[in-house]
């Protein structure tokens, strides 16, 4: 007996309309792109009960004909693509033909549209498959559609949407999307009576932004650019220190098309590694224009994945993008106000020398590389009598000096005045940061200093680092380690970086292989570089004295990142004058 039949056309239809349009969101999504291919530079979309009961947008763009008005319900008609070529070099938001379609099939649709020939427009009323009129209307240049009682004919779809102030959400985050990807057209959202977003056109994504989020997000982002052949990337992102504690505002577009993908927020967050606290995460729109047959854009139902050809190149794009965006500008992290204040936002130097990078330097001969790190004489801005415990060093050196170390606090945090600021300098992290910086530019040049053991210390692994040093042997062979296997999970350690003290190097070979687990290539070795400064540097309770503070100090602020160490904790906070005078009773 047969089993196998074919499907109802209409039921094969709804089908269908079921893998384009799961809810609100994705009839507005669909209604929204076909308006922004159409050229419209103002789009308005209304809702009522979250858009199950009408969904309605209205554009300004091209409009249609009677004709093309007609032919638009037809499933897999277009005007955007119309050889298989042109899959390959998409440069439309829609272009399967499938939208209104679909839209149609579960809705009660009303389409009214006029290009601007002629002296009338068009409307189409349909009721799921039927086709109920086509009039001649009196309609300005452009198209509106009203979806109303969505998955009306669909009651097992219906009863799986959620109240209309839910089905509300998704939409406001996708037009708030949208309006991202094109700062120059006019995007309201009304939902009821209410406007919930109503963004006029503007020319800079930097005034798009603010018109969405506000100002204190937009003082909190750098601009970002690098491009690469005829790839660029461009946009903004978190300022050093700033971010939020969660990933809810990460925008990514590839040459217009808002997305989700991992490539690109892989490289976000290894490029904020080290640039934010632990536990932040970026705030990121991030617009890359690429070549259109780079990348393909028909993987997923809704279009809201890509495939890269060259990834590599994406990546790239992001570190560079974000790394010289971050070195442009050194946030410090500043003490909360007291009750009554505002609180202020970082406080970003762009300025000031001791802001500045600069070339590698172990010590007034440019050598001299020791796991302490310190030698180099008193620096100049101390004077020459600075070293006794109970000498105040000058404070009115000049600005260019930049900070001047006061002293040294529970052994662990050194004070230092920065014009009329105080800086308090975690010892260890701040140590770490200059150390981090030397170790990758020796790491760099490849000329890690090495020392051969006569009787190599013997270390018993556990399973899980014999296998990462199996895996990572190559890697740590060039940063200066070479281990010699002898039998079972004990390996003699033959050579290690002369940079540190012999008893360190067994803590810091175990530290290196608990880094190493489960990351990519490169990220495996700038952890493993971070964790070699870490274990190097001062640590907290160790008194210094003066000349080594002064000299950490001015080290520090020559570091493309000073505010945080690698791992990234805060280095300095900031403790503003206004702040000790209040706190004092002082007035300014």
């Amino acid at each position: 007996m047969k089993k196998i039949h074919l499907l109802p056309e209409d039921v094969a239809r709804k089908i269908a309309a079921g893998e384009v349009v799961e809810r609100p969101v994705s009839v507005v999504k669909e209604l929204v792109e076909n308006a922004l291919d159409a050229g419209a530079a103002d789009i308005r979309i209304e809702l009522a009960d979250g858009g199950k009961r009408l969904i309605k947008v209205q554009d300004d763009g091209a409009g249609m004909d009677r004709e093309d008005a007609a032919l638009c319900f037809r499933r897999h008609s277009t005007s955007k693509i119309s050889r298989e070529e042109d899959l390959e070099k998409i440069a439309t938001l829609g272009f399967r033909g499938e939208a209104l379609a679909s839209i149609a099939a579960v809705s009660r649709l009303t389409l009214r549209t006029f290009d601007g020939t002629g002296d009338r427009g068009t409307m189409i009323e349909r009721e799921g498959e039927r086709l109920v009129a086509v009039t001649d209307i009196a309609f300005p240049r452009g198209t509106t559609v009203e979806v109303r009682d969505l998955f009306f004919n669909l009651p097992a779809r219906r009863k799986f949407l959620r109240s209309g102030s839910s089905e509300l959400g998704p939409v406001a985050k996708y037009v708030t999307q949208a309006a991202l990807g094109a700062p120059g057209v006019r995007f309201s959202l009304v939902h009821g009576t209410r406007e919930t977003i109503a963004c006029p056109p503007v020319a800079t994504l930097r005034e798009r932004v603010f018109q969405l989020f506000g100002k204190k997000m937009v003082d909190g982002l750098m601009d970002v650019a690098a491009e690469e052949g005829p790839a660029r990337l461009e946009g903004l992102a978190s300022l050093p220190l700033a971010g939020r504690g969660d990933k809810s505002v990460q925008y990514f577009f590839v040459n217009g098309r808002p997305v989700k993908d991992r490539i690109l927020l892989a490289a976000l967050n290894q490029a904020y590694a080290g640039i934010l606290e632990r536990g932040r995460s970026p705030e990121a729109f991030l617009f890359l224009r690429i070549p259109y047959e780079e990348v393909d854009v028909n993987v997923h139902p809704a279009k809201a994945e890509v495939r890269f050809k060259e990834t590599q190149l994406v990546f790239r794009l992001v570190l560079r993008a974000v790394g010289e965006g971050a070195s442009r500008g050194r946030t410090i992290k500043e003490v909360a106000p007291g009750p009554g204040q505002a609180a202020a936002g970082p406080k970003v130097g762009e300025s000031g020398p001791f802001y500045q990078a600069s070339a590698l330097k172990f010590g007034p001969d440019g050598a001299g590389v020791s796991g302490e790190g310190f030698h180099r004489p008193v620096s100049p801005f101390m004077g020459p009598a600075a070293g006794g415990a109970g000498d105040f060093p000058r404070t009115d050196a000049p600005a260019s000096s930049g900070p001047v170390v006061l002293g040294q606090y529970a052994n662990t945090y050194i004070v230092a005045a920065a014009g009329d600021d105080l800086l308090v300098i975690d010892q260890h992290n701040a140590h770490e940061r200059v150390l981090f910086e030397k170790f990758r530019e020796i790491d760099r040049l490849k000329l890690w200093p090495r020392k051969a053991l006569l009787i190599p210390p013997v270390v018993e692994l556990a399973p899980s680092a014999a296998a990462g040093l199996d895996e990572n042997a190559g890697l740590l062979e060039e940063l200066g380690f070479r281990i010699e296997a002898m039998g079972g999970r004990s390996y003699a350690l033959k050579e290690y970086p002369d940079v540190f003290k012999e008893e360190e190097a067994r803590t810091i070979l175990l530290g290196l292989l608990d880094e190493a687990g489960g990351r990519p290539a490169e990220d495996r070795r700038e952890r493993m570089i971070a964790t070699m400064a870490c274990k190097a540097a001062v640590k907290a309770g160790e008194p210094l004295a003066r000349e080594k503070m002064a000299y950490l100090v001015e080290e520090l602020f020559k570091t493309s990142q000073p505010a945080l160490c690698p791992h990234g904790r805060p280095v300095v906070v900031r403790i503003e004058k206004p702040v000790i005078d209040k706190g004092l009773g002082r007035k300014a």
